[in-house]
């Protein structure tokens, strides 16, 4: 399983600020779109992927008990 965290106005369009998720073995690009067939328009607005703490990559590949985050981006002032 896959812990998923997600933030602002994710966790708004979401419902919830995180789940579990059976994705291990698939890639990033496999997690944006499951999440995009779960939670329609998810990938909208420039969010990024990270996988236990880091930048994560499209072909970058989820393990066993790894925490994917959804960030949307952030700004500051």
């Amino acid at each position: 399983m896959i812990k998923l965290l997600y933030f602002a106005g994710i966790r708004d369009l979401t419902g919830r600020p995180s789940e579990e998720a059976d994705l291990s073995g698939r890639t990033v690009e496999e997690l944006w779109k499951w999440a995009e067939d779960k939670y329609p328009g998810i990938r909208e607005g420039g969010a990024r992927i990270a996988v236990n703490e880091e930048y994560a990559l499209p072909d970058d590949r989820l393990g066993e008990g790894d925490t994917a985050a959804f960030i949307p981006p952030v700004s500051g002032g």
